[in-house]
């Protein structure tokens, strides 16, 4: 019962997720699906939230039916999924990397920071050796590619 909800409540936030991106300069509102459990996540929502983002956070115990539903592949999995306006941003996604994404507007499907990268946002203080790629997702089959850098 809890997946079908919870699938559901996905598949209602993508569904009215076209009405944020349209006003994303006004709204800058995030839903963000996350375990109760994982303190990296809340560091994360924080971060955006102290960026001038509006959170709502969804804790779920089992965050697969929500990665599955917004098309996430098993090599570009994190730890938390968020609805931002028509994309999904999967995982620890640098500020800079939403800045370039709200700027540019692509058509893909989201953007991907696979893992839990050091010194990513939410995973410690970033230092010389913070090194780790942001990946561009687009629909289901085709090859995420790299999007944007930190660190090199």
């Amino acid at each position: 019962m809890k997946k079908t909800v919870s699938a559901l409540l996905f598949t209602a936030t993508l569904a009215i997720g076209g009405a944020f991106h349209a006003h994303a300069d006004e709204s800058k509102t995030m839903t963000v699906y996350k375990s109760p459990y994982c303190g990296c996540c809340k560091v994360w929502a924080d971060a955006l939230e102290d960026a001038g983002y509006t959170i709502k956070n969804v804790d779920m115990e089992d965050l697969s039916p929500i990665k599955k539903q917004a098309g996430i592949s098993d090599d570009m999995m994190s730890c938390h999924t968020a609805v931002y306006g028509k994309y999904v941003l999967e995982g620890h996604v640098p500020l800079e990397a939403i800045a370039k994404l709200e700027k540019e507007q692509p058509e893909i499907h989201g953007l991907a920071t696979p893992g839990m990268p050091m010194g990513s946002l939410g995973m410690g203080e970033p230092d010389a050796n913070t090194n780790y790629t942001v990946f561009a997702i687009g629909g289901a089959g085709e090859k995420p590619v790299p999007y944007y850098t930190v660190g090199q």
